[in-house]
């Protein structure tokens, strides 16, 4: 018997050597901004964080949608019984002489007011620092680290003593004033103007004559819209689930934003003779939250050129 040898895989032409093909001859795949390389730790890592937030929006959605006999009693991420999302939603907006509609309203006081002059107080200082020189420039940063870095609820008995002391607990002012300040969103909108609106633009409108309001209003305000969003964004969902400052600032249910009045539902079921109403607690929790996800819809695409604004040199 005769050995036999392996014929060629891929000749390199006539009259040259044969050449087999290795595992280091395969062509490489390229990887660029657009076709990233993929990542199985990062991937799954996502999807934890994904399942992490999902999950319970999800036990959310499917609890609403039971009575009060079928949600104690089946399994939280699946139906069961008849579907009585519509029944909860009339008897959330009903129950109690239309209590949650006046919650729902002083929430909104307590955004238009609070958020609103949180973010415009933020976008006139921020703007103020980042392009006017001034003594103490310095030491106004400094504090407006250290404020960043206090958390509110250090501050909240302290507050508390002085609005008491100024008769203003148990008023929605003792809400509304803590709430325009935002220390996160001054230095936010500060890092933000600093970067967005040229001294060179600016050094164009003064010298065409223009004064500082106008130059303000008429040039750096529509360049600093996308941050503005984000600080407007950032502000509403810290008011808008603000609990522990109107907890202790206010008593009176008739001023109680959404957050204080569900506790106070969901603490019926301990009291002496209250009737337990978790049903009303999910469905009011899913239509509190259903204002912050529109709002995020809404406002995501000035959000999004925000966040990459800068980061292109041209």
């Amino acid at each position: 018997m005769t050995a036999t040898t392996p014929a060629p895989t891929k000749t390199s032409g006539p009259g040259r050597s044969p050449r087999l093909r290795t595992a280091s001859s395969r062509p490489r795949r390229a990887y660029s901004v657009d076709r990233p390389r993929r990542s199985r730790t990062l991937t799954a890592l996502s999807s934890l964080i994904v399942l992490y937030t999902l999950v319970p929006l999800a036990w959310l959605v499917v609890s609403a949608t039971k009575t009060q006999a079928n949600l104690l009693g089946s399994p939280g991420l699946w139906f069961s019984g008849r579907f009585a999302l519509w029944d909860n939603i009339s008897q959330t907006l009903t129950y109690d002489h239309h209590v949650f509609l006046r919650w729902l309203l002083n929430t909104l006081l307590y955004v238009v007011l609070g958020a609103g002059g949180a973010t415009l107080l933020a976008v006139l200082a921020g703007y103020g620092l980042a392009k006017f020189d001034f003594r103490g420039k310095k030491t106004v940063f400094a504090v407006v680290i250290g404020a960043v870095a206090v958390p509110a609820t250090a501050l909240a008995v302290p507050t508390f003593l002085m609005f008491s002391t100024m008769g203003l607990t148990n008023t929605p002012w003792a809400v509304i004033i803590p709430s325009l300040v935002s220390p996160f969103g001054l230095y936010l909108m500060w890092v933000f103007a600093s970067e967005a609106v040229p001294a060179e633009l600016l050094e164009a409108a003064r010298v065409d004559g223009s004064g500082e309001v106008r130059t303000f209003f008429t040039i750096a305000l529509p360049l600093l819209s996308p941050g503005i969003v984000t600080v407007l964004l950032f502000t509403v969902v810290a008011t808008w689930n603000n609990y522990f400052l109107p907890l202790i600032m206010i008593k009176d249910p008739n001023w109680y934003p959404l957050t204080l009045g569900l506790n106070a539902w969901n603490a019926q079921a301990a009291t002496a003779g209250g009737q337990p109403v978790f049903n009303l607690v999910i469905t009011g929790s899913l239509l509190t939250i259903v204002p912050l996800v529109a709002a995020f819809l809404l406002l995501q695409r000035y959000w999004q050129s925000g966040l990459a604004a800068g980061s292109v040199k041209e």
